[in-house]
């Protein structure tokens, strides 16, 4: 039965009254929660990205929550089990920061924010299943992320290793590289460094070929601006590993190039000023150099990788007074230590190409060394093969001249065209795609080289010097050795702050917890330490969406079985601002295990939503500006349909939204009129629809077939106007026609309270039970739309002139041109309009519009 007396036309309801009311029997009867494994209705998994409680939510949060609210609902109405969880991304660095400013534990702040998100969640009337919630601070979730650390280790895809990190001074903590933005911690701002530290890292490069070729799975369901830039991201470039000897130095040093069939070109060789080869080779030269060296590496660790890679940047470097033998040639190359070479890139060491590499060349010109051209890029590659004249000794004689206007050296224009190969031994001659080739097959043959494939991602560096974050399972023993907490001692839990400085001083706060610290081994219990790092929050939400599955399994992260009935997520819904750290690492676990055997699918997410930001006054909303709109304050002042409705109608999804320009009014007004609508309905529930009014029939069926492929592609906004449009014409038949006794008024009418339910929820609700109905509405199954009603006995021809419209026919909706034409050219409004001017065309598209163009 219904909760409460339905409203009246003498007292309505307050907005925040139909909230309470409607909010109370959703949960009394847990209208939302997913059906469980005897649920024989087909399933759909709905999903916004889970919000990080940093305050109260704003209206980018209500923007998120309510598209995924609309697709949850959609896909409701259309018949299916539909799973719509929430939950907190509750780990990180803004909790523990607000603490040491409070002087507070960052579990006292991260909880009262999440109770205060929650209310707000549950007053916007979302359909989440609220049986399933989650905190990835919960003990009970971040022992799982130990079991994933564990399973990735035994599988080689964890590990530990000294490098050079980014660094952020202000947090004191290190960055993956993804969280580095223009050269600044994306968290608060401050200017990144380089610091080589011993952390833990997760293998990610491993299945860097599968992230980017599984990519070809998403297209046409992500949006191709995603997909590019994960593609840009992973960045594979295929060429060869050259391996060149340094004189008077054991062993090779292996470059990756793209182009081995330029090494003819080589003059130079360069090394990162922060890579081991470098301090190495810096090390024994001379004292004047050494010194150089190490004033040059301090002012490089002060300077971001994205100004050190600038192109506008001057080229600074040291010659470190060593020489690299060439393998093809045998030429000794300088080595150079140079900052626009990086540690991490390739190997980090390059050969240098300067007539066929713009940053090579500037460097070879700020310094003075020699520029050679090994392609023509004159020279046809097309056709056949031009003939190579050669001298008494077979070496070929290269045309006079040929690129004597066009030479880097005096240019200062690197050649990066295609052409054809020159001074170049057995390579002359051959366009660049067959000289890659055979300088592939050469270097394989003499052993100084291979095929090889080089990517722009990076391992994913999971460790973090802070505390409010999942501990690392692993234990360092008295003789050196590092070994995994057993799982049956999971999860390791963080201990109290009581007696815990947490302001950052590049150390984890854990190290100084001596009693959490000081375990014992195991295997041996001998005495032990505990890993004072935590993991990089990424790691909690990169298999959150599996953990919904089975939120309080204490046995299992995921139950295999309901994993095979419910992922992967069918509509993934938020920002682009997670377009590559979150989306590719929740990528990376879900290959991992499906090839644990764990999962079947391979990519988590199968379509994804990602909507514009909302602004206000044409700028991003911030605290520090002043131009932050709070949810919950609009939710007070307006109510939830209203706001619900407003910023469904403000735009396409993808687009940003402009506060200023949202109208709350013209949304309020419209839930008004359906209401009234709704009151007016006279007939009895149950009538026939058959014999009401023909054209408002005909608007009702039309809304019912077009509706669908609007939610489908995600154009909430046309679906609220075609339902506004709706509303106004039910209401123009109940005015002028039979009133609200017209049995096609109650059809309309209950059409408009079931798509509502999308928006307007609490509304729909009380429509529905006004028509007489039983709650709840967001279950009712969509109508059908009667073909025979779909077919137009008149449509409204635009008759225009010079393209203004002159006049509008009602003709026959088969109508033909020249017949749509003749009796466009009798209307007297259009013979008014052509009077004294020349036709010099006119275009039909019968039955929709006539265009005379005239002059004069």
């Amino acid at each position: 039965m219904s909760p409460t007396a339905a409203v009246s036309a003498e007292e309505p309801l307050t907005a925040h009254a139909l909230q309470a009311k409607w909010q109370k029997y959703w949960a009394d009867n847990e209208t939302f929660r997913a059906g469980g494994a005897d649920d024989t209705r087909p399933r759909k998994y709905v999903l916004a990205m889970f919000p990080y409680p940093s305050g109260d939510l704003h209206m980018g949060h209500a923007e998120n929550y309510l598209y995924s609210d609309i697709v949850a609902r959609y896909w409701r109405h259309r018949g299916h089990n539909v799973l719509n969880p929430i939950g907190w991304d509750s780990f990180g660095l803004p909790a523990e920061n607000a603490a040491i400013r409070r002087g507070a534990d960052p579990r006292e702040w991260t909880y009262q924010n999440i109770a205060q998100q929650r209310e707000s969640l549950g007053d916007y009337g979302v359909s989440f299943d609220w049986s399933r919630v989650l905190h990835t601070s919960d003990p009970e979730y971040y022992r799982w992320n130990q079991w994933l650390f564990l399973k990735l280790y035994e599988r080689g895809l964890a590990y530990r290793k000294e490098s050079p990190v980014n660094w952020c001074p202000n947090d004191q903590t290190v960055l993956a590289n993804e969280q580095v933005v223009d050269g600044r911690c994306e968290r608060c701002g401050a200017e990144v460094v380089k610091k080589k530290l011993t952390q833990w890292y997760f293998r990610i490069t491993e299945y860097a070929d599968r992230l980017l070729d599984d990519l070809n799975q998403l297209e046409g369901s992500w949006p191709q601006k995603v997909l590019q830039m994960q593609r840009n991201w992973i960045g594979r470039s295929v060429g060869a590993d050259v391996d060149f000897r340094i004189e008077g130095r054991e062993g090779v040093v292996t470059v990756f190039s793209t182009r081995p069939d330029t090494l003819h070109g080589a003059t130079f060789f360069v090394v990162a000023p922060d890579s081991d080869l470098a301090a190495e080779l810096a090390a024994s030269a001379s004292p004047e150099v050494r010194m150089r060296f190490q004033d040059y590496l301090t002012q490089v660790q002060k300077t971001s990788e994205i100004d050190r890679q600038s192109t506008e940047r001057p080229k600074t470097g040291v010659f470190l007074e060593h020489y690299a033998i060439n393998p093809v040639n045998g030429e000794r190359l300088p080595i150079w230590a140079a900052d626009y070479v990086l540690a991490d890139y390739g190997h980090g060491a390059v050969m240098a190409v300067p007539a066929h590499d713009q940053r090579d060349l500037d460097f070879a010109r700020a310094f003075d060394l020699p520029v050679k051209v090994v392609v023509d890029t004159t020279a046809p590659i097309t056709g056949a093969m031009p003939v190579i004249e050669v001298d008494e000794d077979g070496v070929p004689i290269e045309p006079a001249g040929t690129l004597d206007d066009q030479h880097p050296a005096t240019t200062g224009i690197a050649l990066t065209g295609e052409g054809r190969m020159i001074n170049s031994g057995e390579l002359n001659g051959l366009s660049k795609r067959n000289a890659i080739a055979r300088a592939i097959e050469q270097l394989e043959a003499s052993g100084n080289g291979r095929a090889a494939k080089n990517y722009r991602l990076r391992d994913w560096l999971i460790s973090r010097q802070r505390f409010w974050g999942t501990p690392i399972p692993m234990l360092h023993t008295t003789d050196g050795r590092i070994v995994p907490v057993p799982e049956d001692q999971l999860p390791v839990r963080l201990p109290s702050v009581d007696g815990l400085d947490l302001s950052p001083k590049g150390s984890s706060p854990l190290g100084a917890a001596e009693g959490w610290v000081r375990t014992v081994d195991p295997s041996t219990g001998e005495p032990a330490l505990r890993d004072p790092d935590t993991m990089d929050t990424f790691v909690d939400s990169s298999w959150y969406f599996l953990r919904f599955l089975s939120p309080t399994s204490d046995a299992v992260a995921f139950d295999v079985d309901e994993a095979r009935r419910w992922a992967p997520v069918d509509s993934y819904i938020g920002g682009v601002e997670h377009a590559i750290l979150h989306l590719l690492y929740a990528r990376f676990l879900t290959k991992v295990l499906f090839d644990m055997g764990l999962i079947d699918f391979t990519e988590p997410f199968s379509s994804l939503i990602n909507q514009g930001m909302v602004i206000l006054n044409g700028a991003k909303m911030s605290k520090s500006k002043g131009n932050l709109v709070l949810f919950q304050e609009e939710l007070d002042a307006h109510g939830a349909d209203t706001l619900r409705v407003a910023l469904a109608f403000a735009g396409p999804v993808e687009d940003d939204k402009d506060w200023a320009d949202v109208s709350t009014t013209g949304a309020q007004k419209f839930l008004s009129r359906a209401l009234r609508v709704a009151q007016d309905v006279t007939s009895p529930v149950g009538v026939p629809f058959d014999g009401g009014d023909a054209a408002l029939r005909r608007a009702t069926h039309r809304l019912l077939a077009e509706a669908p492929g609007l939610v489908e592609q995600t154009k909430f906004n046309v679906l609220v106007a075609r339902l506004m449009e709706l509303v106004n014409t039910t209401r123009k038949t109940i005015d002028t026609g039979a009133g609200g006794a017209d049995p096609a008024v109650r059809e309309a009418a209950e059409t408009i309270a079931v798509m509502l339910d999308l928006v307007a929820p609490h509304t729909a609700e009380e429509l529905w039970e006004i028509l007489g109905h039983e709650p709840s509405v967001g279950l009712v199954p969509w109508r059908q739309a009667d073909p025979v009603l779909l077919v137009e006995d008149t449509v409204t021809t635009a008759v225009q002139v010079n393209g203004k419209v002159r006049a509008t026919l009602e003709v026959p909706a088969r109508i033909g041109d020249a017949e749509l034409e003749a009796l466009a050219r009798a209307d007297e409004r259009v013979q008014r309009a052509l009077a004294d001017k020349e036709i010099v065309r006119v275009i039909v598209r019968a039955p929709k519009i006539v265009n005379f163009a005239v002059k004069g």
